[in-house]
């Protein structure tokens, strides 16, 4: 049976800016934390950098024309705040505002609505030096830049992020330190969760002081639908602690206005949290006209499970996120992770639409009068021109169908799920991963940068021109 979605659904791609735009020292760009990360030797596979990405700096145009090729309705990129502001505070640097909003007149005049991300990981390198995210000073900061986006593109932007996957910024970067800045102190990973959910609530009051009354604000999540390998009481008391770090510390003051009260038993031993101020969850818990939910894989967990545990545990630090010698779960590294059986991605993460129908039922009965868009979904496999320069990715294509047909049954059984942002445009530098892994609907050939659209792009585009899931290949 054909499933159709609703003729005023957001069909859409996106990107971000350290990803795919290089021109890492153009238009007054300075050096963010991915810059710095990304040169320091043994950080990134191969020795790769982003300092030429995609060339989207410079090919700006094209990829316009390709997402219009896709046929879709919006676009969600990211904006590289050090080429907006250098050191991360004081005036903005209108070259790097013009890029912006070139980018955005383009995408306008093809009927392509902008959603613009203020923040996907690239934090200013001074502001890093300056102490970070676990510093309260940068929420203020990042408040400031937001101001600053919002005068320049707020009568062409109407739909803005914060905050794009918090848990990575904070327990990537600050605890298992595989990404950047590489820093793996407990302590300040929970210190840096907390001042991006309240950069989070102060860049959302700021943008609302300065937005035109139409414009929306949200901000993106990284959801997890984590799993008990069993019923038993010690499983399920795993996956509630890698819940409360997954989910609800950012879902909990951004939602309901305050922290889980069992995040702060399970990592007492860790902080005290008097990092908190009192006013502070109220700042957080500001009102959002819908919510982004990024879905990739599930995660299945256990308590420790014997003489193997350590080496199990040792392995799920870098389950789904990185290889990392120290642990991205503060007040949970006793928990193990597990591979779920069945089908993986290049990434080696397991494909379960069902983890998707799962968030997005959660967030329904969790808030049920905000919308949901899901505004990253996609997967990494081996994509190789064949002998025409044809790139087949039939396993991708099976991907969507999957996940898409498993948002349709949650709008089916009640979700308000009102867009779909495939990730991603382009192949693109992929984190610690380099340039060997590739997402994107459209093949980039890094030597000549020369863009091919594969055939999920064909596939995604049938899909975006009548509403229609097109079947996968057999």
């Amino acid at each position: 049976m054909s499933l159709s979605f609703p003729s005023d659904f957001i069909w859409g791609t996106a990107t971000a800016a350290y990803q795919i735009e290089g021109g890492a020292r153009d238009i007054g760009r300075t050096p963010s934390i991915w810059d710095t990360f990304s040169h320091t030797p043994g950080k990134v596979e191969n020795g790769d950098t982003g300092d030429t990405a995609a060339d989207h700096i410079n090919r700006r145009a094209e990829d316009v024309r390709l997402m219009a090729d896709l046929g879709v309705n919006a676009y969600r990129f990211s904006v590289s705040w050090s080429r907006v502001q250098p050191i991360g505070r004081g005036p903005a640097v209108q070259r790097g505002l013009d890029f912006y909003r070139k980018l955005v007149d383009d995408l306008l005049e093809r009927g392509i609505r902008p959603v613009l991300t203020l923040y996907h990981w690239d934090l200013p390198h001074d502001l890093e030096t300056a102490g970070g995210w676990p510093v309260r000073e940068t929420a203020f900061r990042f408040a400031e830049y937001a101001r600053i986006l919002g005068d320049a593109l707020g009568d062409r932007v109407d739909r803005w992020v914060t905050l794009n996957e918090p848990w990575c910024s904070a327990f990537l970067g600050y605890a298992s330190g595989v990404h950047a800045p590489g820093r793996t102190d407990p302590v300040l990973a929970l210190k840096a969760a907390h001042h991006l959910n309240l950069g989070h609530g102060l860049a959302t009051q700021a943008l609302r002081t300065v937005l035109p009354r139409r414009a929306q604000v949200t901000v993106c999540h990284n959801a997890t639908a984590v799993r008990a390998r069993s019923q038993s009481p010690e499983d399920l008391d795993a996956r509630r602690r890698i819940d409360a770090l997954a989910n609800r510390i950012f879902t909990g003051p951004m939602l309901a206005g305050a922290y889980p009260e069992d995040l702060f038993k399970d990592t007492a031993r860790i902080t005290d949290w008097s990092f908190v101020k009192a006013d502070d969850p109220a700042t957080i818990n500001q009102p959002l006209d819908w919510l982004g939910i990024n879905y990739y894989t599930p995660h299945l967990v256990s308590a420790a499970t014997g003489a193997g545990a350590d080496a199990a545990r040792r392995d799920s630090h870098g389950h789904a996120h990185g290889a990392g010698e120290k642990s991205p779960w503060p007040g949970a590294e006793s928990v193990t992770f597990h591979q779920p059986p069945g089908e993986v991605t290049e990434m080696g993460w397991s494909v379960d639409p069902t983890g998707l129908y799962d968030v997005l039922m959660r967030f329904t009965r969790e808030a049920p009068d905000v919308p949901l868009v899901i505004t990253e979904n996609g997967a990494a496999y081996e994509d190789t021109p064949d002998a025409a320069g044809v790139v087949h990715d039939p396993d991708r294509i099976r991907f969507l169908h999957g996940h898409l047909s498993a948002a349709h049954r949650a709008m089916a059984d009640g979700a308000d799920v009102r867009g779909y942002f495939l990730w991603s445009l382009l192949d693109n530098f992929e984190w610690e991963r380099g340039y060997g892994k590739r997402f994107g609907a459209v093949h980039v050939d890094y030597g000549t940068q020369a863009r091919t659209p594969k055939s999920s792009a064909r596939w995604y585009a049938r899909l975006t021109e009548t509403g229609v899931l097109p079947d996968p290949p057999a």
